[in-house]
């Protein structure tokens, strides 16, 4: 797992390592999360879906073990006239609180497993009712492609992974499928990936 040393120096340089652009997958369903609803993106880097998501109208806090990472986000929010809380916490020590968010945002948060089950455990807490979690990983076999993500298939995820990690969510899409990735340098080609989008019943 990288370490936040090794994500201060990918984030050193003024390119924008993931490039500005949300996810496409969050972009195309984000507008599932309830109206200025309070969203909590999680290991998010630079920014880039943070930003989006608070160009919505969103009330949007992003987490990630890199200070140099949120402070590039904090710049990108403030070029385009937007507020994004951040706070600088590894998610192993990091406290979702309960029943406290209306979206939760998982894109290319790939942990060790044992640590991605405690996670994911306290989203399913975290949501509200209505709430809705969007995530998308890297799938076991992505390391066929190497087009990004991590080298350890342990800290990428299956549907029958999310299923039984996420129980007492409705799972509203669940996916894995290949599709074509361009996001700055990071992620670049034909890809092999997991996506979800979960409901917290009301």
């Amino acid at each position: 797992m990288p370490t936040v040393n090794t994500w201060d120096t990918r984030y050193s340089s003024d390119e924008f390592y993931y490039g500005t652009e949300p996810n496409d997958f969050l972009k195309t369903n984000a507008g599932l999360i309830p109206p200025a609803g309070e969203v909590l993106c999680l290991a998010e880097g630079e920014g880039r879906n943070a930003v989006f998501l608070a160009g919505l109208g969103l009330k949007v806090t992003a987490v990630d073990g890199s200070s140099v990472g949120l402070n590039k986000m904090e710049k990108l929010a403030k070029m385009k006239h937007l507020s994004v809380a951040s706070i600088i916490s590894d998610l192993n020590d990091y406290q979702i609180e309960p029943e406290k968010w209306d979206g939760i945002i998982s894109i290319w948060c790939h942990l060790p497993k044992e640590m991605r089950k405690k996670v994911h455990r306290t989203i399913v807490a975290g949501l509200r009712p209505g709430g809705v979690l969007i995530l998308e990983s890297y799938h076991p076999r992505q390391l066929e492609f190497k087009t990004g993500g991590p080298s350890d298939p342990s800290f990428m995820m299956t549907l029958q992974d999310l299923h039984e990690e996420l129980a007492g969510l409705e799972f509203l899409v669940a996916h894995e499928i290949e599709r074509e990735i361009q996001e700055g340098k990071g992620h670049s080609g034909m890809s092999v990936v997991t996506q979800v989008i979960c409901k917290k019943l009301e």
